[in-house]
């Protein structure tokens, strides 16, 4: 329907062969291909583990369950216990912690940046504050040299929602590995796709151990013989087959997915690369944009997408985007806006500190456009002619 649409495919036959390999053993549910992906993506991001799922939206239910059993009081976490959290993010950045009875602080986002505002976020922690959930919205990772400041030798979690931003880096470091755990999607629109899917990383064995057992039921099967969840498992695989010890969902990935991540993930470096070239081109052209605030980049961003950010109120945002419509271009509002406009916030446990006084401007004016793995250069310059 669009000349430049939000998402496109990053499959050829690598891809397809892949999932008809799969057919064609006859192992569909989670098996060798899933483990082998895992291992070559904590290798990819330089972690410890991996954990494979079936969305990103249960890689953050996972993360946060995981702080609920784990032996570390450190890490631990326990209902009515205060989390920051930036107020422009998707909604399943915030349901794991609504449902599982934390307290919800939201706090305004840098408007340029996107992320969430460092001098908010230093001074709305409390000693009530036990974890800061960090979202890395569109690709562009936060200043973690600054949070890690921030939080100092105060026992605060640090979680990273990296979805949208898989391949972002900081200081050399991979985006998604600087908190305790990390977040990634695999959904289609995403930077690699496997259909649906997700991952979690952390160097932490304990919460790795946990995340198995809670993303299969909470079974035993899927932990190791000697692991930290229940010490030393039976020889007997007819014992440990149905045996429970946590209260765990079925978040298991298809082995398809597993499959298709593989190829996905060799060509990972070329798709960021090529979405990298895309935003320098961008930039060039959008920096002094008289209409328009795009995004400042933190480290070296992945570009999931390009964020316009209507700078005059008089301009109305419905009329941009049919404009933008009429050229060609598929629009989406950045994310979820100020999720706390939202009705389901009712339902939450949360207070605001301060004013949302930018994620209110985001809300209200704030639009985004794809970015690609391929050359978009086109689009760009039938962008910048409309803008100026």
């Amino acid at each position: 329907m669009y000349k430049y649409p939000l998402a496109t495919t990053s499959w050829n036959d690598d891809e397809i062969n892949a999932i008809y390999e799969v057919v064609k053993s006859g192992q569909y549910s989670m098996g060798a291909k899933v483990k082998q992906f895992e291992v070559e993506f904590a290798k990819k991001f330089d972690v410890k583990f991996s954990v494979m799922v079936n969305s990103g939206s249960s890689a953050n239910l996972l993360m946060v369950a995981s702080l609920f059993y784990t032996k570390n009081s450190k890490l631990k976490l326990e209902r009515g216990d205060e989390v920051i959290v930036p107020a422009v993010s998707w909604s399943t950045t915030y349901y794991p912690l609504m449902q599982y009875g934390l307290k919800l602080k939201f706090v305004d986002i840098d408007l340029e940046t996107l992320n969430i505002d460092l001098d908010q976020l230093k001074n709305s922690i409390t000693d009530k504050t036990r974890a800061i959930f960090a979202v890395n919205l569109l690709g562009n990772p936060n200043d973690f040299t600054k949070i890690t400041e921030i939080i100092g030798d105060r026992n605060i979690t640090l979680l990273e929602d990296n979805c949208e931003s898989m391949g972002a880096s900081h200081n050399g470091k991979f985006a998604g590995t600087f908190g305790v755990m990390g977040s990634f999607s695999t959904f289609f629109s995403h930077h690699i796709s496997t259909m649906e899917g997700g991952v979690v990383v952390t160097d932490d064995e304990e919460l790795y151990h946990i995340m198995l057992s809670l993303r299969a039921h909470g079974w035993t099967r899927n932990l190791p013989k000697f692991n930290l969840v229940t010490g030393t498992k039976s020889d007997d695989p007819f014992v440990e087959s149905f045996k429970f010890v946590l209260p765990g969902y079925n978040l298991r990935p298809l082995e398809m997915e597993g499959a298709i991540g593989l190829k996905q993930l060799e060509k990972l470096d070329s798709i960021v690369k090529a979405r990298r070239r895309n935003a320098e081109f961008f930039k060039s052209v959008m920096s002094n944009n008289k209409r328009f605030i795009i995004q400042r980049e933190i480290g070296e961003s992945s570009w999931f997408g390009f964020s316009l950010v209507i700078k005059d109120f008089k301009e109305s945002r419905r009329e941009i985007i049919n404009d933008l419509e009429t050229i060609g271009f598929e629009c989406r509002p950045i994310v979820a806006g100020n999720f706390v406009k939202n009705d389901v916030v009712k339902l939450f446990d949360y207070t605001i500190f301060n004013e949302l006084k930018n994620s209110d401007h985001i809300d209200n004016y704030g639009l985004f456009i794809g970015n690609h793995h391929y050359d978009i250069s086109d689009a760009i310059y039938k962008l910048a002619e409309y803008s100026n």
